[in-house]
Order: structure tokens, then sequence, then C-alpha cells
């Protein structure tokens, strides 16, 4: 077994572990102990060391077409989902990207507690390869421009509310001061690892089971 698939192993093994935990929700390192979040952080540096596809943008692109499972994030829009108010509980987050019209959007699925609403938050948004000419960033840097946000409720008390599916459709929120950035440091057929203009730390799967929601 060579090194590369060792250490996906390894990781993976520790991601299905606590996300089974969770029903399939993402895990943050906030709801993580302090040896378990730095194993992780480990494990992913390691695996970017090694990246099959070091300039994804240009060998690799056809790879991140299509609906992708978030795993694990470091990031401060996850970790605040982890706690919704009014017994809401965060379900599975997907991403989907389409990359002949440079499009994608991010879904997150929310059901209450006592399953009483359901309903799902998504943000679209368009991307485009970063300008900047300077390795090692050039050919894994997107910039990402974020366009609406569509809050929806699929269904009440198990009644389907297609009237409430969105009920509210606004402009999402872009960076004032400087544009989104997402470095994908890591893919392949299975596997993406990406990192935010801050630092912030991303792990998605390949997904097949995301509904059809992208009008």
């Amino acid at each position: 077994m060579n090194n590369q698939l060792l250490i996906k192993e390894k990781l993976q093994a520790k991601l299905d572990k606590i996300q089974t935990k969770s029903n399939g929700s993402p895990v943050t390192n906030l709801q993580l102990d302090t040896n378990l979040a730095e194993e992780i952080e480990q494990l992913t540096t390691e695996l970017e060391s090694i990246n099959p596809n070091l300039n994804p943008l240009i060998n690799a692109i056809s790879l991140l077409n299509g609906a992708w499972q978030l795993q694990y994030s470091t990031a401060r829009e996850i970790r605040s989902l982890a706690s919704l108010p009014l017994g809401l509980k965060l379900g599975k987050v997907y991403q989907v990207i389409d990359v002949t019209n440079k499009l994608f959007f991010n879904l997150a699925k929310v059901k209450h507690s006592l399953a009483l609403v359901s309903g799902y938050v998504k943000v679209t948004a368009n991307f485009e390869p970063a300008k900047e000419n300077l390795e090692p960033l050039m050919n894994k840097r997107i910039n990402v421009y974020f366009d609406k946000r569509y809050l929806s409720i699929e269904k009440i008390v198990g009644i389907n509310t297609p009237q409430l599916n969105p009920f509210k459709v606004v402009s999402a929120n872009n960076p004032t001061s400087r544009t989104a950035t997402l470095d994908i440091t890591y893919l392949d057929e299975t596997l993406r690892i990406g990192r935010g203009g801050d630092g912030s730390l991303f792990i998605l799967s390949k997904s097949n089971d995301l509904p059809d929601l992208t009008s």
C-alpha cells in the first residue's frame, strides 16, 4: 500500500468515526478534544504534501465537478451552524460544482430535533481561477463570488410546503475588503481538501445522494 493511500485511509477512518456520531452532519474542531483535532490536522497536512494533482485547475479540473459532502471543517461559518436556535439541528452539508459554467452552490440541510420542521439553506456562487501567478498558489486557488442565499422550509410536521420552498431569497454576503478565495490543496476521485483565505480547513467526500436542487 503506498503512502498516500495509507494516510488517506487513516484520515478517512477518523472522519467516518466522528461522523457516525454526528449522523452525517459536518464536524468542527470545536466539537472534538484537542488531541483528536490535532491528529486530523496532522494527517491532513501529510496528505496535502503528497497531493496527486498539484495543479488541479489545469490537470484535474473535471474531478471537481459534481456533488461533495462536507465532513469536517474549522471554518467560522460552519462552526456557527453547529449551534442553531429554536431546537434546529444541522444535517448534511453539500457543495455542488458545475465546472463548465464556473458555478456552485452550498446546501445545508436543517431539521427540528422533534421533526416539526425540515428545510435547507442554499447559497449560490460563481468562481474563477485566481489571477495571481505566484507559486505555489498558481493553478490551485480560486476566487469566489457569492450570489444569493435561499431559505427554504420543505416540510412542516411531515407535510410538504412548496409555498415555503424557498420562503426568502436575499443577496449573499461577500467580504468587503477582499475577495474570498479557496486553495484546493488535495484532490482525487473521492476526497477533496481546501483551505480558505483565512486558513480555515474544509474536507469533503464525493457524494451521490444529493437531491436535485440545482434550479
